[in-house]
């Protein structure tokens, strides 16, 4: 697919759950009598929830959470793992280096979903909490990746000759390394979104964080499936929403960090790919020229 589609395909798909994130709070009228009416019908477009509550508007409800959750704690992640992995691959004392990265290398040991369980009843519940603990757990893989690629571009003669000038650190670690690194934390930036949905989803289905009866498209996924083939749309429809939102946002990095094809070759490129001149043979002794 080329990169015109990728990105048509990634706004088509994304587009849709975060509209409804963004916009589906302003359609919602005011709650009336809960029914029990599983089936479409009778006002309800997508029938009723376990507890009789109108699943489309739960729908239109439920995206907000989720995708501002994701949102920040994907954020308040890099907001960490930046300076950490910056730091740790700039600097020439391991002491410091050892000091910023073996705590993380700690903490990544530890599968998130028993980190979930551990450091919950440490944050206050509510969004914010959550938000806090998806950083928590995605703060250790983040800072390896933004160390890892820094470490790659420090490595460069040219940043070299800048300490040689007496450069200061600011400049190499945000004006030539942070620049350097730009694509490839674009990269991880959607895998790490995608992360921060998984585990938002999973401390939604834990209750950890959220409330049972909470108006989210994760929480509509727990309370929901255990009535699967009898109300397909309370658990299929925000699903549904959570693997677009996941996909849409994939395609559109991927789109982004797609390399574009040269129109046509640079001076150098036709300098390079031309034969070099010959030197020219001296004559032979004994001939004239």
């Amino acid at each position: 697919m080329k990169r015109p589609g990728r990105y048509a395909a990634g706004a088509a798909v994304a587009g849709v759950p975060l509209a409804l994130a963004v916009l589906g709070p302003f359609f919602v009228g005011e709650p009336g009598a809960r029914a029990a009416s599983f089936t479409p019908g009778g006002g309800h477009w997508l029938g009723t929830d376990f507890v009789g509550r109108d699943v489309l508007d739960q729908v239109l409800l439920g995206g907000r959470p989720v995708v501002l959750v994701a949102l920040a704690a994907t954020a308040l992640a890099y907001l960490v793992a930046l300076p950490v992995g910056l730091v740790s691959a700039l600097t020439h004392r391991r002491w410091l280096e050892e000091t910023l990265m073996r705590p993380l290398d700690v903490l990544l040991a530890v599968p998130s979903l028993l980190m979930l369980l551990l450091v919950a009843a440490a944050f206050p519940p509510g969004a914010v909490g959550l938000a806090l603990l998806v950083a928590l757990v995605s703060v250790p893989d983040a800072a390896r990746i933004v160390r890892a690629a820094a470490a790659e571009a420090a490595s460069r003669p040219a940043v070299e000759a800048l300490r040689m000038q007496g450069e200061s650190w600011w400049r190499l670690a945000v004006g030539y390394v942070g620049r350097s690194i730009l694509r490839t934390l674009a990269a991880d930036a959607g895998i790490r979104l995608t992360g921060a949905l998984y585990l938002v989803a999973t401390a939604a289905f834990l209750g950890i964080g959220v409330a049972p009866d909470a108006s989210d498209w994760a929480v509509m996924v727990d309370r929901n499936r255990a009535g699967l083939f009898i109300q397909p749309w309370a658990v299929v429809v925000p699903a549904l929403l959570i693997v677009a939102l996941t996909m849409g946002s994939n395609l559109l990095v991927d789109a982004a960090m797609e390399h574009r094809a040269p129109a046509g070759r640079t001076p150098r490129d036709r300098v390079r790919s031309e034969p070099a001149p010959r030197a020219p043979v001296p004559p032979r002794k004994g001939r004239r020229p």
